[in-house]
């Protein structure tokens, strides 16, 4: 590839709220252990948005976006792997140490070190990425679309929280709190794991696209709306008193935080997805020690479930179409951001 030949990317320029615009840019040279990839399709996702406004670590300029699918178009010669051709989506844990006790325990995504596609180095928001570990790379089944894959990412993060890590198990009444992709991600992920019910949780913000998703989605049994109708009290009544076995926390609030320690029942769980993007909030601590109950932070993903995310979505299980309502080029960024941000959309994603 010409080493003149320039590309459209959307930077965020500095530190800063804002700060973001659509640049011409140098295609990516690759070194000898790295690979090129032309992006075909590229999820917009929480991260990216608190980016935009300062609450998330990021080493500008920087090329956003790091939920991607795309072709291998250019392989270092060193790279073994590989070819020229392949479709892949890959795990955003670049530049890790590969040294600390985390990476040598297999905890690579949450290295200090790390510096993923997005935010630490370019990412997925251009027409081609330089990806610098091989390794992390998957490759997709013919039968996955492009637009699809570009969701592997955002499932691999909920099946790594709610089976790996949240410990989700058959016949469970799964509560899942806030209806945005992740929420409603994790619902469907959560029936696809073996759930007996599961509810989705939202507001009346939620009412005028989330909530009425969610009720066509299959896999959601009950859908509540916070402003209407107790939650407390529903989930009481379906589970003879005891409260839900899971509760995945997917909408980052004060308050949404606090009501999943009122639904989980005693001795059950809570995995948490959703950033606050807040340095403290109120916690209701005591209620979860009266419980007995285990509360798990996560962050990122894990190896082992980038492959059953494909095949959930492959199997149609996940049903990536009906979260995406955002679709088109990066000159419609301002747009998407704000829709997004707003929740007048649940999905972005980009053709770069």
């Amino acid at each position: 590839m010409s080493k003149m030949e320039t590309m459209k990317a959307l930077v965020k320029t500095a530190k800063g709220k804002g700060l973001i615009e659509v640049r011409e840019v140098p295609v990516p040279e690759i070194g000898d252990n790295e690979v090129l990839i032309e992006v075909k399709a590229a999820g917009i996702c929480g991260t990216d948005l608190h980016i935009y406004n300062d609450n998330f670590p990021y080493w500008p300029p920087v090329i956003l976006g790091h939920e991607f699918s795309g072709i291998i178009t250019e392989i270092g010669k060193n790279v073994k792997d590989w070819k020229t051709g392949d479709r892949v989506v890959g795990e955003p844990h670049t530049l890790a140490c590969g040294k600390c006790w985390l990476c040598r325990t297999g905890n690579r995504q949450i290295c200090p070190e790390k510096r993923s596609p997005g935010w630490g180095i370019d990412g997925c928001f251009a027409k081609y990425m330089r990806y610098p570990e091989p390794e992390l790379l998957h490759k997709m089944p013919d039968t996955l679309s492009f637009e699809e894959a570009a969701l592997v990412e955002p499932t691999a993060n909920v099946v790594s929280d709610i089976f790996e890590r949240g410990a989700l198990k058959p016949a469970d009444f799964v509560v899942i709190i806030g209806p945005g992709p992740i929420g409603l991600l994790a619902a469907m992920a959560s029936k696809a794991g073996g759930a007996a019910k599961v509810a989705v949780v939202g507001t009346d913000l939620d009412e005028e696209l989330r909530l009425p998703t969610a009720r066509k989605i299959k896999s959601i049994d009950y859908v509540i709306n916070v402003n209407k109708e107790d939650p407390s009290t529903i989930v009481m009544d379906l589970t003879e008193g005891r409260g839900a076995d899971l509760v995945v926390e997917a909408s980052g609030s004060a308050p949404g935080i606090a009501s999943a320690f009122q639904l989980v029942r005693k001795l059950g769980r809570i995995t948490a997805i959703g950033l606050t993007g807040k340095e403290k909030i109120e916690f209701p601590y005591d209620t979860g020690m009266f419980k007995a109950v285990e509360f798990t932070f996560n962050l990122s993903t894990l190896y082992s479930s980038w492959d059953k995310s494909i095949h959930l979505l492959d199997s149609g299980k996940i049903d990536a179409n009906i979260l995406t309502t955002h679709k088109g080029g990066l000159e419609k960024w301002k747009e998407f951001f704000s829709d997004l941000e707003n929740k007048k959309g649940i999905k972005g994603v980009f053709f770069p």
